[in-house]
């Protein structure tokens, strides 16, 4: 049976990847003994991400909505060329918004079809303010809808495909009645609906086995079969507007055209078979005959009503939702999975993005550039050649692409070497720039063979010494291992592999394991002055000789998991996790909390040396910011309205990383306001 569903396997990697994430009520904090700010920060991208679904405002074609797979919803009023973020539905992160309809009796009536990756869940949310609130249908709540259309000859019927059945609504999606029948073994599992144009009771309805039609509003259906390839997946359906004889729909096994209202369908030749994950169906609406299509492989179109069809732009784009302009057909949109929205001005012929004030960026490492503070670096996951490496010069607000040479990899952490070289550690090991282009960079030398000590015997009177056969020396080899977290002092740049921590004096082009360290599973390392510190699960090792050796010290109690660890300029051991927030005044023996910052939980911990303070992020779903004055140990906080999971200073203010929608920046006055608290 062929199976690709609207997720994919980077969706499920992406829903799990975050292992500080679930964590419940994050802190309790003695508010009175902490400096408050709470200006809203704002997110400024990288642009891109997952886009999933579009849908026009009929009474002004500039203004689009734009869904995505984390509950959001977004809007544009020029055409799609820049973004707003209007609402996560119900505060949710796990809703997929693959359908949105605009009421065209009433433009500020919004109805959204909702579905939860790996769940039977969703549901219906309705809005009569445009997109800024939504409400939850009561009737159907927790089905999960995969498909949603309006009747183009009645705003008020829609329809709407769920994986339980077919179900109908006569006033605008207030209230449901089932229209497929409960005894039906096969019409379940609905991926596709589409309705006549000047009929709606008569709907087609695509499901994970084969299409079906009724003429009655769902009183008896019929199988569409002939033509179609047998347990064919299908993924749309749409049905001409000028002509309702005409029919398109695609299905796993390829793309399917009827001229007799699906009574029979003939496959349309010109896409490949590599290409034949066609997830959309989009009809020009002044041309009958253009039809695009989105396919796991590219945007396709055809000019002949899909005689021929012929690829344009990028086979690496994969086209969830496509919308032509219906005042202007040169004007048209393709969301798209990692590249989201990207924009045509010439009929679809070619497209650039378009994701000024949208984002959908993984964000997970972060550095500020030593020579240049208004330089921020981020690294993206999941997003194949279209994420990797990013970097702002403007203080986060601007950004570009540079991961030429990372090959898609996911990056997991990012370091500046004494020389200001940028290295990145990733899923396949570690990488270092070289002019604009990413080296892999990661010669390491294993843990050579304990020496053999030589062998003294009597012989006679005399001593003699039998020189031991001593083993052949391991050559280094590239490392392949992924590389969670790096860290800087001095000349040394230390980095956490599955096995241990490597060090390089080199400005990364060599590494070499340390002994003490080796045979643990590690994921964070700080290291300031002579002081080293590497964590993973419940392992805790310390240097205090800029890493020559390392000896395990004990987690503090009642930390059950590490997530992140810090030192300080005044030789502070902080350490973060499942379990709260501690430090150490005296290596590792005995360990503290704050008596003005008890958080249960905590994901990042970074010591900011220009600002003397330890930045701490408590993670999902709070979200507050707190900085430790390590010369004072006082406490200022921020409420920067989203959950970040770390921050980093650039420029004049604080950038944090949002669990999955990139990066969002602290008002630059907040930050001034907070030096002078600290001060004081």
């Amino acid at each position: 049976m062929c199976r690709l569903r609207f997720q994919s396997l980077r969706e499920l990697v992406m829903k799990g990847s975050s292992y500080y994430l679930g964590a419940a009520l994050a802190m309790g904090v003695c508010c009175s003994s902490l400096a408050q700010n709470t200006a809203q920060w704002t997110p400024y991208g990288p642009g891109g991400g997952d886009a999933r679904s579009f849908a026009q405002d009929p009474s002004d074609h500039n203004h689009v909505y734009l869904g995505t797979l984390l509950g959001t919803v977004y809007e544009s009023r020029d055409g799609g060329r820049s973004w707003v973020r209007l609402t996560q539905i119900e505060n949710r992160n796990d809703l997929a918004l693959d359908n949105l309809v605009v009421d065209r009796s009433d433009p500020r009536h919004l109805v959204v079809g909702a579905w939860v990756l790996g769940k039977t869940d969703g549901g219906v949310y309705v809005s009569h303010d445009a997109g800024r609130t939504f409400t939850a249908n009561a009737a159907m709540k927790g089905h999960s809808v995969r498909a949603l259309s309006a009747a183009p000859s009645d705003a008020k019927v829609l329809v709407a495909g769920a994986l339980d059945g077919v179900y109908r609504s006569e006033d605008g999606g207030e209230t449901w009645n089932r229209i497929s029948p409960i005894e039906n073994k096969e019409l379940h599992e609905v991926e596709s609906i589409a309705i006549d144009p000047t009929d709606p009771k008569t709907i087609y309805a695509g499901t994970w086995h084969l299409p079906w039609k009724t003429v009655d509003g769902g009183a008896n259906w019929t199988q569409m079969t002939k033509g179609i390839v047998d347990d064919s997946d299908v993924f749309s359906i749409i049905v001409d507007q000028a002509n309702a004889q005409n029919v398109y729909l695609s299905a796993c096994s390829g793309i399917y055209r009827s001229t007799d209202k699906g009574a029979s369908y003939t496959k349309v030749k010109g896409i490949p078979s590599t290409a034949r994950r066609t997830r959309v169906l989009m009809e020009d609406p002044k041309q009958p005959n253009v039809v695009f299509a989105g396919t796991t492989e590219g945007i396709w179109r055809t000019e002949d009503a899909g005689q021929t069809f012929a690829r344009n732009g990028d086979l690496a784009w994969t086209v969830n939702d496509i919308a032509v302009d219906a005042s202007d057909s040169n004007h048209v949109l393709l969301a798209t999975d990692r590249h989201g929205v990207l924009l045509s001005n010439d009929g679809g012929k070619s497209f650039t993005q378009s994701n000024q004030g949208f984002s959908a960026r993984q964000v997970t490492a972060m550095l500020t550039d030593e020579a240049h503070p208004q330089w921020l670096y981020v690294g993206v996951l999941n997003d194949k050649t279209a994420g990797g490496v990013f970097v702002s010069e403007d203080g986060g607000e601007h950004w570009k692409q540079k991961s030429e040479g990372l090959k898609g990899a996911d990056v997991l952490s990012l370091s500046q070497a004494p020389n200001g070289t940028l290295l990145a550690g990733t899923v396949r090991g570690l990488y270092r720039m070289e002019g604009e282009v990413w080296k892999a960079s990661g010669m390491v030398s294993p843990l050579q063979p304990e020496p053999i000590p030589d062998k003294q015997i009597k012989r006679g009177k005399r001593i003699v010494t039998i020189k031991a056969r001593q083993p052949r020396p391991k050559p280094a080899v590239e490392t392949t291992a992924r590389v969670d977290s790096m860290s800087v002092s001095g000349s040394s740049v230390f980095a956490t592999l599955p096995d241990g921590v490597i060090v390089s004096q080199d400005e990364g082009r060599h590494w070499n394991h340390i002994r003490t360290a080796a045979g643990v599973p590690l994921h964070s390392v700080a290291a300031t002055g002579k002081r080293v510190l590497a964590a993973g699960g419940d392992k805790l090792l310390l240097s205090v000789d800029g890493g020559v050796s390392f000896r395990a010290i004990t987690l503090p109690s009642g930390l059950a998991e590490t997530w992140a660890t810090a030192v300080d300029d005044m030789e502070r051991l902080w350490i973060a996790g499942r379990g709260g927030l501690f430090y150490s005044e005296d290596e590792g023996a005995t360990w503290k909390i704050h008596k003005n910052l008890y958080l249960t939980s905590a994901s990042g911990l970074y010591f900011d040396r220009a600002g003397g303070r330890v930045l701490v992020t408590p993670g999902d779903p709070e979200t507050k910011v707190y900085a430790v004055n390590t010369s004072a140990m006082t406490v200022t906080s921020w409420d920067a309205g989203w959950s970040v999971k770390q921050v980093r200073p650039v420029g004049e203010r604080l950038a944090g990383a949002t669990t999955y929608e990139g990066v969002v920046l602290q008002p630059k006055a907040a930050n001034s306001d907070t030096a002078v608290a600290e001060r004081q």
